[in-house]
């Protein structure tokens, strides 16, 4: 059994023209919504967890709310892929749980792939949390939705 926990970064900065896209930083409102959502996670993420994060100054600043190590990692800046997240993540050969820090597409094209939706992505919401866990039921793979968490509403 897999956990692989895909949170999008809080709400940052609108983008500038000419500035650099990955410098940008949370709002206020951002640096609350990511600090409400740790939280959450905080009460719900398993022991030996992996935390991996976007070298983005958002998705940092959004991971440090946790206050857990986390390594960032370049497969997961803006434009990356579906299949490099997977890779990273080692989905859904690992055992235990990790959690992705990033950014919208990709986090919704990989949780519409995995839950066999029609839609090419799924639309995430900024600092929400999609919980997806991969297990094995009568020889058969399946890939199940844990929760589905917006900063709004814990």
């Amino acid at each position: 059994m897999m956990d692989l926990i895909l949170w999008r970064h809080a709400e940052a900065e609108e983008a500038q023209d000419g500035s650099d896209d990955l410098a940008r930083a949370l709002t206020p409102r951002g640096e609350k919504q990511a600090a409400r959502m740790a939280a959450w996670l905080d009460r719900q993420l398993p022991e030996g967890l992996r935390v991996l994060a976007s070298p983005s100054r958002r998705t940092e600043q959004t991971a440090d709310a946790l206050g857990r190590k986390f390594k960032m990692r370049a497969e997961l800046l803006p434009g990356g892929t579906t299949e490099e997240l997977l890779e990273l993540a080692q989905w859904p050969r690992a055992r235990g749980a990790v959690l992705i820090v990033g950014h919208q597409p990709v986090l919704g094209q990989t949780i519409a792939q995995l839950l066999g939706m029609q839609a090419p992505e799924c639309a995430v919401r900024k600092g929400a949390v999609w919980w997806l866990r991969q297990r094995q039921r009568m020889d058969e793979s399946q890939t199940v939705l844990m929760a589905v968490q917006s900063p709004e509403f814990v």
